[in-house]
């Protein structure tokens, strides 16, 4: 072959070699190649000779790539083991964004808090006395309204028309008084004329009687005239006392009678009263002093009666009406301190009552205001309301987490003595206030936690904090 070691020589047509020149290194590939086909040994056909490779390359071969692929696997098999049983490597969390707070042991003061509004403690409601129309509005929300401040005004055609109607029945009632006094008066002048007639009578028979009994003292008449004129004196008398009695009897009919229509008269005066002050109260009226609150109704709205018109409410008397959660109410009482947060100012205050029922999870608790009400309270304010239950001493204790109930056991991140890693553990949470919680075991004096809500990793035992 031309080729010897590093230098390359090509083989002249008189069988010498002579060496490459600097211009035939650079010549291209397949010029080079073909220079080597040349140099070949030629077959009787003129082609180059193939030489047959030994066996044994062939094995040498076979056997290192043999070697090569179990290495492989057994590399990737060694690989997926040692990656299965590597834990996953914590997350790591922004130390800024998280609320860390410090185990302490002391007095925790239990509290409960709720919201609501400032409400008068004096409110009225004014009714609709009958049913009506509105015509005309008044009064607005923030008025402030006396007794006879006229709010709104309603119509009613046919109230109108049975007030007249009414009118005329007690005018009617009236005069039949007048007709039954009269008849009743002569009746009883009649009654009284037969019993005079009685009574003179009978004082004739007693002088007849007195006059026979002296004649026949003096023996100028008979026993017998004289026994006559004693029976006619004796029945004259019994028919006058029949007819004085009969005459009194007379006038207590005549009494019952004119009694009987005279209620008749009052019971129609009665109920024309009763209809002029319904249609006196179309004309809606606050009737008392404070502020008009609510006045739910329209121009043109059509009320029954019973309706609530309007709503007025003395502000100088306030109260707070807070809600407190059904879970917590069992431990408030009456008489318990609280503070209320106008939102302008703290006032002191104390539970008054508490409602028997709850409503959509919370119950309704009134507390009485102590002090001094800041500028710009009024009913309907919103408010915050903190009640005091109890103070606890000597217990460990520490802000509350974003999740976890009193008396329930939660996991919580605690910081490592380094503070770069925090680890889940179980902890018994005990009594709990609206800022803090019992802590009965799990945690001890001076272990920081995490407080905020770490939900996202519940999936890690440990996280690192960055």
């Amino acid at each position: 072959m031309g080729i010897r070691g590093s230098a390359l020589r090509v083989t002249s047509d008189s069988g010498t070699s002579v060496p490459e020149s600097p211009v035939g290194r650079a010549e291209p590939l397949s010029f080079r190649a073909a220079h080597r086909a040349q140099d070949l040994p030629k077959g009787r056909s003129g082609g180059a000779l193939d030489f047959e490779r030994p066996a044994s390359v062939a094995r040498t071969k076979r056997r290192r790539r043999l070697v090569i692929g179990v290495s492989l696997v057994a590399a990737a098999v060694l690989v997926t083991l040692g990656l299965a049983k590597m834990k996953p490597a914590a997350p790591g969390v922004d130390k800024g964004t998280l609320w860390i707070d410090t185990v302490k042991r002391g007095e925790m003061l239990r509290q409960v808090r709720g919201s609501g509004t400032l409400v008068s403690e004096e409110i009225r409601w004014i009714p609709a006395v009958t049913e009506g129309r509105v015509e005309r509005i008044l009064g607005h929300p923030g008025d402030r309204v006396k007794e006879d401040t006229i709010i709104l005004e309603l119509s009613n055609q046919e109230l109108a028309r049975i007030v007249i109607d009414t009118e005329w029945e007690v005018k009617a009632a009236e005069a039949e008084l007048k007709r039954q006094q009269v008849q009743l008066e002569s009746q009883l002048l009649n009654e009284r004329a037969t019993a005079a007639g009685v009574t003179a009578d009978f004082h004739q028979a007693e002088l007849e009687a007195e006059l026979q009994d002296k004649l026949a003292q003096d023996g100028l008449t008979s026993t017998l005239d004289v026994r006559r004129a004693k029976l006619r004196a004796e029945e004259q008398k019994t028919r006058h006392d029949l007819e004085e009695q009969r005459l009194r009897i007379a006038a207590q009919a005549n009494d019952a009678q004119l009694a009987v229509q005279s209620a008749r008269v009052e019971q129609m005066r009665a109920l024309l009263r009763l209809r002029k002050s319904q249609l006196d109260g179309l004309k809606v009226r606050a009737g008392v002093v404070g502020v008009l609150q609510v006045v739910p109704v329209e121009v043109g709205q059509s009320v029954a009666p019973g309706a609530n018109l309007a709503r007025v409410a003395e502000p100088g008397r306030l109260k707070a009406e807070i809600r407190i959660a059904e879970t917590q109410v069992p431990e408030v009482s009456i008489g318990q301190p609280v503070a209320i947060d106008t939102r302008n100012g703290i006032v002191p205050g104390r539970v008054i009552r508490i409602a028997p029922s709850s409503l959509n999870g919370s119950v309704a608790v009134d507390v009485a205001l102590l002090g001094e009400l800041p500028k710009g309270a009024r009913p309907d304010v919103n408010i915050d309301g903190t009640i005091e239950l109890e103070h606890l001493a000597d217990i460990l204790h520490v802000g509350r987490p974003a999740f976890g109930q009193e008396r329930s056991q939660v996991g919580l991140f605690r910081l490592t003595p380094n503070g770069q890693e925090a680890v889940r553990v179980p902890v018994k949470l005990g009594r709990s206030s609206v800022n803090s919680v019992e802590i009965v075991e799990g945690l001890a004096e001076g272990d920081r936690v995490v407080l905020s809500d770490m939900s996202q990793w519940d999936a890690f035992e440990r996280v690192r904090l960055q």
